[in-house]
């Protein structure tokens, strides 16, 4: 059974440039033009992984990433025209698997995909539910909560919005002004 990949991509001729690489190396892609459809595809039928640009017509793919995660652990590359700084650093703190700048080698890409389906590879027959990776910070806007190495930090606000504001720029430094 071939591993299906999803890509949630507006430009339907970059779309088809991937479907094209991905069938070419042995996956079965699916495309989805918006968030709210991928959201749905998702939840109907969990891909193997997915390819997800930031810039959508309806969401923001990092509104997207959030919701997928919400039901699903299902491996995330970000391909996306946004290059900033900023913007992959939060795209990787957010918890996706790469991100990868727009414009892009398909030959590169297909690898990359290659390399983390290797890598999140799970026995098939397990009981047991896979265990999410963890990360150092997991910051939810929704609850204003945060959370190291899953456990729940006990904040107040105050304390909130700094370590949200650190977390969100490590290794910056932070002036009185700013």
């Amino acid at each position: 059974m071939k591993p299906r990949i999803l890509i949630v991509e507006d430009e339907p001729g970059i779309a088809d440039t991937l479907q094209y690489a991905l069938r070419t190396d042995g996956f079965e892609p699916a495309w989805c033009a918006t968030g709210e459809a991928a959201i749905a595809a998702v939840r109907a039928e969990p891909p193997a992984l997915v390819i997800l640009d930031v810039g959508l017509p309806d969401l923001s793919g990092f509104e997207v990433f959030r919701r997928l995660r919400e039901t699903a652990d299902v491996p995330v590359v970000f391909l996306t025209a946004r290059s900033d700084e900023i913007d992959r650093v939060v795209g990787l703190e957010l918890g996706a698997d790469d991100y990868i700048a727009k414009p892009f080698s398909p030959r590169e890409l297909v690898a990359r995909v290659r390399s983390i389906l290797r890598r999140s590879a799970r026995p098939a027959a397990s009981d047991a539910p896979p265990a999410a990776p963890l990360r150092p910070l997991q910051v939810d806007d929704g609850r204003r909560q945060i959370r190291f190495y899953g456990r729940l930090l006990e904040l107040s606000r105050y304390e909130y919005g700094l370590l949200k504001t650190l977390a969100a720029r490590p290794g910056h430094v932070f002036t009185r002004d700013a």
